[in-house]
């Protein structure tokens, strides 16, 4: 009896609706000192490719631990870990406020449509390994960052990483 309730509380909970996203996310612009630039690409949505995005867990979360947190969850990547210091991941203090994407407001709240975006850089060794949640994500690549920008989808995230060439005083 206790194996069936268990089973029944575990179909129950796969089929709970999940709760309304966040409308406040992060963006981290993954580059190597050299400005090559980690873009993944969506498991639902082939040839869409990004940095490393998503939303705060819970309001409270200081948008500085989404950071960590996203880029722990989409790449592997530990931040604070001997490889990659703390120290590593900048907030950039770049607010982009967008219309979020139709096809993806039944996540949010009913009415919601707009995304406050918070933006980092996170310098990283070359070679750093990544490691993908493949639910999420179905390939990575390293590229020169003016070849990223051109590749990415979204109109702000190509816009982050121009603003690497920029940070870095590279002309662009």
């Amino acid at each position: 009896m206790l194996v069936r309730m268990t089973t029944m509380t575990q179909a129950t909970a796969q089929t709970q609706p999940r709760p309304p996203k966040i409308p406040e996310s992060v963006l981290v612009v993954i580059h190597t000192p050299a400005l090559d630039v980690l873009l993944i690409e969506r498991a639902d949505r082939p040839g869409f490719w990004q940095s490393v995005t998503g939303s705060k867990d819970f309001l409270e979360e200081p948008p500085h631990e989404t950071a960590m947190r996203e880029v722990r969850e989409e790449t592997g990547i530990v931040v604070g870990s001997p490889e990659v210091p703390a120290e590593a991941l900048l907030d950039w203090n770049l607010r982009n406020v967008y219309e979020i994407y139709p096809v993806w407001r039944h996540r949010y709240a009913p009415g919601v449509t707009h995304n406050t975006e918070h933006v980092f850089g996170l310098r990283v060794p070359v070679g750093t390994p990544v490691r993908l949640a493949p639910r999420e994500h179905l390939a990575h690549v390293w590229l020169p960052w003016r070849e990223a920008a051109d590749r990415c989808f979204s109109p702000s995230n190509a816009e982050a990483i121009l603003q690497l060439g920029q940070r870095a005083g590279v002309a662009g």
